[in-house]
C-alpha cells in the first residue's frame, strides 16, 4: 500500500497552537467543552473556560499517558506521538523523521507490513500519521471493542520495527514522489521551502520536514535504525486515548502492554538559537508559472510566548477571509491579486509571521508589495478598531473550540500541548489569553516584530520567455 503521510507544515494556518490536520465530522453529542462564545461585547463578556477531565500518569519507563473518557459513541481515538521531528536531524539526513514515519507501517516483529493495514481494515479501524518540525504522530480511530488489538500493534512497532532494506528501497520511491508532488513540482511548495531557508539560517527549521531529495535517495537501514533506537522509546513518547472506555481498565491495559518496554537514555538535544534578523533579506525563485506570488515574512516568538496570541489576531485581521484588510484592498479594490492571506505560526523554538499575495497573471508585485508594507505600517502605528478585534477573536476562538468537538480533535489538542508546551493544561487557558488581547497589544507586537530590517521578501516569478 502506498502511504502518503500528512506533513504538518502549518504554512497556511492562522492559529499557532492547533497546526493539526482536519478532524472527522463532529459526533452528534459529546462532552460540553465550553459555554457560548458568541455575542460578547467590549463591556460584557462571558466567563470563557475550557475544561476536560483528563487523567495523566507516567509509567516507570517514562511513557506519558493522557486519558479522557468520552462516551458519546462507542469509539476511541488513539494517538501515539513522539517528541522528534525534523529539528532533530542534521545535514545529510534531512527528512529522516518523515522517512521513519513511513517505515512504521512496513511491519515489526509480530505484525508484518502486509498484515498491518489489513487487520486495521478488517476491524473497522482508520489510521494514519504525520510529521512536523517538532514531533511525529500516529493515530487510529477505532471501535472501542478493538482497543486491546490496537494497543498490541502499537507496542509491537514501538519496540520491534523491522526497517528491512527491501521495504526501505520501495518506500524511498514513495517519499521521493511525495517530495515531487509537494515541493519540486509545486510552485507554492518551493516558495514555502525557500521562505523557511531564508528566515532560518542556523536553526534546523531551515530545512524541509520532508527532507532534500539527495538525502532521501541516500537513506539506508542503518541511518534509520539509529534514529529509531534513539527516539522511538517510551520515555520520548506521549500516548493519548480519548473515547468510550473506563479509565481504570485502560490504565491497567497500558501498564500491562507498555510497562514491559525499557526506557533508554535520550541524547542531550541542543538546538542552535536563531539570531535576531537585523537586515532585510530577499530571495527570488523563477519557475514555469503564470503569475507572480510573494511572501513577506518575519521571525516571531515560539509557541506559548505571551506575544503569540496578539500576533495570531493581527494575522487574522490582515489576511483571514474576504473581509480582511488585505483581501479588501488587493482583491476587491485594486483588483491586482487573486488572493491574499496572513498567518502566525509558532513552533517549539521559534515562529514566523507571514503575509502572502498571489498576483493576477501579467502583473508585477511592486504595487501589491507597497500595499502590504502600508497595512503592516498601520498595524504598528494605528490601533485596530474594536470591531476588527472582536471579529478576529470570535473567528480564532471559534476555530479553537470547533477543533475540540470530536474525540480525534480532543486527542490532537491534548497531545500537541503536552509536547510543545510541556503540559496539556496549557490548552485550557488559551481562550482567556486571546480574549485578553487589546488593540494596544496588537500595535505593540507589530512594532516589535515587523520592522523593515526584520522582514524577508520571498518572490516566485514566471520565467522570462525567450524571444523566438
Amino acid at each position: 500500500m502506498k502511504r502518503i503521510s500528512t506533513l504538518l507544515l502549518g504554512l497556511g494556518l492562522a492559529v499557532s497552537a492547533y497546526a493539526v490536520e482536519p478532524s472527522p465530522a463532529p459526533s452528534p453529542k459529546g462532552q460540553e467543552v465550553i459555554g457560548a462564545i458568541k455575542g460578547w461585547t467590549e463591556n460584557s463578556r462571558p466567563d470563557l473556560k475550557l475544561s476536560l477531565p483528563v487523567t495523566k500518569f507516567v509509567l516507570d519507563n517514562g511513557l506519558t499517558v493522557l486519558l479522557l473518557e468520552d462516551h458519546a459513541v462507542p469509539m476511541i481515538s488513539y494517538h501515539t506521538w513522539y517528541r522528534v521531528g525534523s529539528r532533530d536531524e542534521s545535514p545529510g539526513v534531512t527528512g529522516a523523521a518523515h522517512m521513519l514515519e513511513h517505515m512504521m507501517f512496513k511491519g515489526a516483529k509480530k505484525y508484518d507490513g502486509k498484515s498491518f493495514d489489513r487487520i486495521f481494515h478488517e476491524n473497522g479501524i482508520t489510521n494514519n500519521a504525520f510529521t512536523t518540525n517538532d514531533y511525529t504522530g500516529f493515530y487510529e480511530n477505532l471501535p472501542s471493542s478493538k482497543l486491546e488489538l490496537v494497543m498490541d500493534m502499537e507496542v509491537d512497532r514501538m519496540s520491534s520495527l523491522l526497517i528491512s532494506p527491501g521495504d526501505l528501497k520501495s518506500e524511498k520511491e514513495v517519499v521521493k514522489e511525495e517530495r515531487r508532488w509537494r515541493v519540486d513540482n509545486n510552485p507554492m511548495g518551493l516558495l514555502r521551502e525557500l521562505m523557511m531557508g531564508t528566515l532560518f539560517k542556523v536553526h534546523p527549521y531551515k530545512w524541509p520536514v520532508i527532507g532534500y531529495m539527495k538525502d532521501i535517495e541516500a537513506y539506508d537501514s542503518d541511518k534509520l535504525r539509529y534514529f529509531y533506537n534513539t527516539f522511538y522509546v517510551p520515555n520520548n513518547a506521549v500516548l493519548v486515548v480519548v473515547g468510550d472506555f473506563k479509565t481504570s481498565t485502560v490504565k491497567s491495559l497500558i501498564e500491562k502492554y507498555y510497562g514491559k518496554l525499557p526506557s533508554r537514555p535520550l541524547p542531550e538535544r541542543k538546538y542552535a538559537t536563531e539570531p535576531l534578523q537585523k537586515a532585510q533579506q530577499n530571495a527570488t525563485l523563477r519557475k514555469d508559472v503564470q503569475n507572480t506570488s510573494f511572501v513577506v515574512a518575519y521571525q516571531s516568538p515560539k509557541q506559548g510566548d505571551p506575544d503569540m496570541y496578539a500576533l495570531d489576531l493581527a494575522a487574522n485581521i490582515l489576511g483571514n477571509g474576504s473581509s480582511s484588510r488585505l483581501h479588501k484592498r488587493l482583491v476587491y479594490q485594486k483588483q491586482v491579486a487573486t488572493s491574499a492571506y496572513a498567518y502566525n505560526y509558532s513552533m517549539k523554538d521559534h515562529g514566523m509571521f507571514a503575509v502572502g499575495v498571489n498576483m493576477k497573471p501579467g502583473l508585477g508585485s511592486a504595487e501589491a508589495l507597497e500595499t502590504v508594507y502600508n497595512e503592516i505600517w498601520k498595524l504598528r502605528n494605528q490601533k485596530v478598531t474594536p470591531q476588527e478585534l472582536e471579529k478576529a477573536k470570535t473567528q480564532v476562538m471559534k476555530d479553537l473550540v470547533d477543533s475540540l468537538k470530536t474525540m480525534d480533535g480532543k486527542a490532537r489538542a491534548l497531545a500537541v500541548n503536552e509536547i510543545v508546551n510541556g503540559t496539556y493544561e496549557s490548552l485550557f487557558t488559551d481562550l482567556e489569553k486571546y480574549q485578553a488581547v487589546t488593540a494596544d497589544d496588537i500595535k505593540r507586537v507589530a512594532d516589535k516584530f515587523t520592522q523593515q530590517t526584520q522582514r524577508s521578501i520571498i518572490t516566485l516569478e514566471p520565467k522570462v520567455q525567450k524571444e523566438q
